[in-house]
């Protein structure tokens, strides 16, 4: 009886997903994985990342909070003499920030290492291994509002 009752009330739910918007069926369907939540014109215009030149300085991203510079230096000396590595650290609690950086000896170890490394599990988390980007020009300081001189205090 109540199979019965919930038959017409079925039918009617398939036949208004069935008749939704499109938008709406990809947030509520269960295939909804095949479907980009992008249109294809947005990922078309979306420019891709530059890529760095290769180097032998190369940037580790995904690390754990656990994971050592000597823990990195460890994994990545599997495919070449490592000259340095370095995980950058936070200042108060000594944990990862989760990125650092492996420098090897020659181009040919780095190309290795990203090959070798890339994607793979350290520590429990998939890193990711790519060339280091030098790091850009910051500006000068320049005061807001044009004040050239700092703000007067008083007599101390």
């Amino acid at each position: 009886m109540a199979m019965a009752m919930r038959l017409p009330a079925i039918s009617r739910a398939v036949t208004e997903v069935a008749s939704a918007p499109v938008g709406l069926r990809r947030l509520f369907c269960s295939n909804a994985s095949r479907f980009s939540f992008l249109s294809p014109q947005a990922e078309s215009q979306t420019p891709a990342r530059p890529q760095a030149e290769p180097s032998t300085n190369l940037f580790v991203s995904g690390l754990s909070k656990r994971t050592t510079s000597e823990g990195l230096r460890t994994a990545f000396a599997q495919f070449g003499e490592v000259a340095d590595a370095k995980v950058v650290t936070d200042r108060v609690s000594g944990y990862s920030k989760g990125f650092g950086f492996v420098r090897y000896a020659t181009l040919e170890d780095s190309a290795k290492g990203i090959a070798g490394m890339d994607g793979k599990f350290l520590d429990g988390w998939v890193i990711f291994a790519e060339y280091a980007r030098p790091r850009e020009q910051s500006q000068p300081y320049q005061p807001q509002n044009n004040m050239s001189r700092p703000p007067y205090y008083g007599n101390r």
